[in-house]
C-alpha cells in the first residue's frame, strides 16, 4: 500500500471515531464529567495522530480511556523473591513509618519551625538526635538519596586543589550507570587512583598522601559485587589512623547488628568510632526506610555539607523525612525493629513460617511447592542466597512468559519470577495480607491461560 493510500485510509477511519461526549459517556459513572471529558479528548487526539501516521490496528478506546484514568504509579505484589527490588520501589515501609508519613501528609507540619521558640528551624533536627544516638556521631544530615550523600560529602570537603584518593577496587558503578569517578568529577575534585582492582595496601595510601598531603580519602563499599580470592584492602581503622579526612561510603545502611546476615556489612557506628569525618549510607536498602541518603560524622564536616550550595538542591522532603524518623525510632529496640521493619522481617523469617505461607499459596492456586532461593537485591549482600520454599505454576501452553504477563496485568499486579520453564511465586516477599490477593490474581490469570483469552 502506498503512503498516499495509507493516509487516505487513515482520514477515512478518522470519521469513524466517536465524539468526545460519546466516548466520555462510557466512564462518566466512574469519575467526574469534567475528568471524563478531559481524558476522552486526550485519547481521541492520540488516536487521530496514530491514524494519520498510518496505524491500521484495532483499538478499544474505552479500555484506553480507563487505562489513562488509572494512576500510573500503583502498588504491586512482589513475588520475585528480591527483597530490595529497585524497579519495585526498594524497601517497603513499616506500619509505623506509613502512619508517620500519612499524619505528616494530611496537614501542615513543623518541618522547619521550632515550636518552643517560634523561630525558623532546620529539617535535619527531626532525625539528628536519633542518628546521633544510633551511630555515636557528633552530627547528622539527610539528603534525597545515597548517591546524593556521596556527592555532597565530596563536594563539601574536597576541591579542585584538594584531590580525592580512591582504591581502584572501589571505583564501582551503581544502578543506572552512575560511576564513582563521575560523582567525584561532578564534585569538582581531581581523582587519584591507587592500588589495583584486587589489591590495595596501606602503603598505596601513604605514598599518595606524601604527594598530596591535603587529599581526602574516599572508601566506597562494593555494594553490588564482591572481589574474592587474591584480594587485599585497607580497613577503616587503618585509614583513619593516617590523619587525613576520610569519607566512608558504607552503601546499604545496615544499622541492625542483630541480623546475622549483616555480620560482614560495614557499620556506621564502627566507622564513626574509627574517626571517619563523614559516613554516607542509604535509608531505603538494608535500613528499611524511605528513599534518602544519610550523612553522619564530625560536626565540622557535617556543617560543611549543610552549608554547601548543593545541600539545597539535594535536600529531602517532609514525607520521606517523617518516614525515616519513624523507621530510625524502631531501631532503639532491635527486637522490635526485626519484627516490624519489612526488610529485616523478610531476612529473619524462619523456614517453618515460609513453608506455611507457601503451602497456603499453593493450595489456593493449584501450584506446587519447591525449593529455590531469594536475593536481597538493591546492591546489597550480593553473595547471600536465601533458600526456602516457593510456589511453582505450570502454564497450560508451556509459555511461562505469557502467564507472567497475565499476572503483571492483574488487579493488583502480581510480579513473579520466571525460571526453568515455570512461573515462581516467592512467599518471602509477600506479606501475610497479600497472600489471598495474590492467589486471586493467579486464579484469574490461570483461567485466561487455559482459555487463551
Amino acid at each position: 500500500m502506498s503512503v498516499t493510500s495509507t493516509r487516505v485510509e487513515g482520514r477515512t477511519r478518522l470519521r469513524e471515531l466517536p465524539s468526545v461526549d460519546r466516548l466520555a459517556a462510557a466512564i462518566v459513572d466512574e469519575t467526574s464529567p469534567a475528568t471524563a471529558t478531559s481524558v476522552a479528548r486526550a485519547v481521541l487526539a492520540e488516536r487521530r495522530r496514530e491514524l494519520l501516521a498510518g496505524a491500521t490496528d484495532e483499538v478499544d478506546l474505552i479500555d484506553r480511556l480507563r487505562a489513562r484514568c488509572a494512576p500510573s504509579l500503583r502498588r504491586v505484589l512482589n513475588a520475585t523473591g528480591v527483597l530490595i527490588h529497585t524497579n519495585l520501589g526498594r524497601a517497603p515501609l513499616s506500619a509505623a513509618a506509613v502512619l508517620a508519613l500519612t499524619e505528616t501528609a494530611r496537614g501542615y507540619s513543623n518541618l522547619e519551625f521550632e515550636l518552643d521558640s517560634g523561630r525558623r528551624g532546620e529539617r535535619a533536627q527531626h532525625v539528628r538526635e536519633l542518628l546521633q544516638e544510633l551511630t555515636g556521631a557528633q552530627d547528622a544530615l539527610v539528603v534525597n538519596n545515597g548517591a546524593a550523600a556521596v556527592l555532597l560529602a565530596v563536594a563539601a570537603v574536597a576541591s579542585t586543589e584538594r584531590p580525592v584518593i580512591v582504591s581502584r577496587g572501589q571505583l564501582v558503578e551503581i544502578g543506572g550507570g552512575f560511576r564513582i569517578p563521575e560523582v567525584v568529577a561532578q564534585a569538582g575534585a581531581p581523582l587519584i587512583e591507587i592500588g589495583t582492582t584486587n589489591r590495595t595496601r596501606l602503603r598505596d595510601y601513604t605514598a599518595a598522601l606524601a604527594k598530596s598531603p591535603d587529599a581526602v580519602l574516599l572508601r566506597v563499599h562494593q555494594s553490588n559485587f564482591r572481589t574474592v580470592g587474591f584480594v587485599e584492602d585497607v580497613g577503616i581503622d587503618s585509614l583513619c589512623a593516617l590523619g587525613a579526612v576520610v569519607i566512608d561510603d558504607i552503601g546499604s545502611g545496615a544499622l541492625s547488628r542483630e541480623v546475622i546476615a549483616f555480620a560482614e556489612e560495614p557499620s556506621a557506628s564502627r566507622s564513626v568510632a574509627a574517626g571517619a569525618s563523614l559516613v554516607c549510607f542509604s535509608a531505603d536498602k538494608l535500613l528499611g526506610g524511605p528513599q534518602a541518603g544519610i550523612l553522619v560524622g564530625e560536626s565540622g564536616a557535617v556543617a560543611a555539607c549543610a552549608q554547601h550550595p548543593l545541600a539545597r538542591a539535594l535536600r529531602v522532603g517532609r514525607l520521606p523525612l517523617a518516614a525515616l524518623a519513624a523507621t530510625l525510632a524502631l531501631y532503639r529496640d532491635p527486637a522490635r525493629a526485626a519484627r516490624e521493619i519489612p526488610v529485616l522481617a523478610m531476612l529473619t523469617i524462619d523456614q517453618e513460617s515460609l513453608r506455611e505461607r507457601a503451602d497456603r499459596l499453593a493450595q489456593a492456586t493449584g501450584g506446587t511447592v519447591i525449593e529455590s532461593s531469594a536475593q536481597v537485591g538493591g546492591g546489597a549482600l550480593p553473595l547471600l542466597e536465601l533458600t526456602g520454599p516457593v510456589v511453582r505454576l505450570e502454564p497450560s501452553e508451556g509459555n511461562p512468559l505469557a502467564l507472567a504477563a497475565r499476572l503483571r496485568l492483574g488487579d493488583p499486579p502480581l510480579i513473579p519470577r520466571v525460571a526453568d520453564g515455570g512461573v515462581l511465586l516467592d512467599p518471602r516477599t509477600l506479606a501475610e495480607d497479600e497472600l489471598e490477593p495474590a492467589a486471586g490474581v493467579v486464579r484469574a490469570a490461570m483461567r485466561d491461560d487455559r482459555t487463551g483469552s
